[in-house]
């Protein structure tokens, strides 16, 4: 068995990514003395940020219902594991990773946060480096992975 510590299956992406939830989640909201917007915004940031933070819930929820078994925190496919291709992985290649930041601008949005859309900004740089190291091992593990990837985005629809 590997040790984690050594990363060779990608463990400190993971370990990463949740310092990066927890930042998102309960991290402050703005800096010291810096202006907040303004309250005239608050009722659209309010419904704008729910519908956000909804739309990037439901996507994340449909990958993960979709990609089933082949479900994985590590960027590592799974031993046995198929490409899909159906679902929201129809229109982006890591629907999980684009809920996530879907659901994050959303969060900042409607605490109206100019730091929570920075830590966004820094979970979509973040779930970028992580794709790239995972698709490595998709192309290899996969049957048609490239294909796939030259036709369908990576974290944007239709865009990135």
């Amino acid at each position: 068995m590997e040790s984690w510590w050594k990363n060779q299956r990608g463990e400190w992406y993971v370990i990463l990514q949740g310092v990066l939830f927890l930042l998102v989640i309960l991290g402050p909201k703005s800096l010291p003395a810096a202006p907040l917007w303004p309250d005239n915004v608050a009722t659209g940031a309010i419904a704008l940020g729910l519908a956000l933070a909804g739309a990037g819930g439901l996507l994340l929820a449909a990958a993960i219902l979709r990609l089933g078994s082949n479900l994985s925190a590590l960027p590592h496919p799974l031993p046995g594991a198929s490409l899909v291709e159906s679902g929201p992985y129809r229109f982006v290649r890591h629907p999980i990773y684009a809920g996530i930041i879907l659901a994050a601008v959303g969060w900042g949005v409607l605490n109206r946060s100019t730091l929570g859309l920075l830590y966004a900004l820094a979970l979509f740089i973040f779930f970028d480096i992580k794709s790239r190291r995972e698709e490595t091992h998709l192309r290899r593990a996969l049957t048609g992975y490239d294909a796939y990837q030259a036709r369908v985005r990576r974290l944007i629809p239709f865009i990135y």
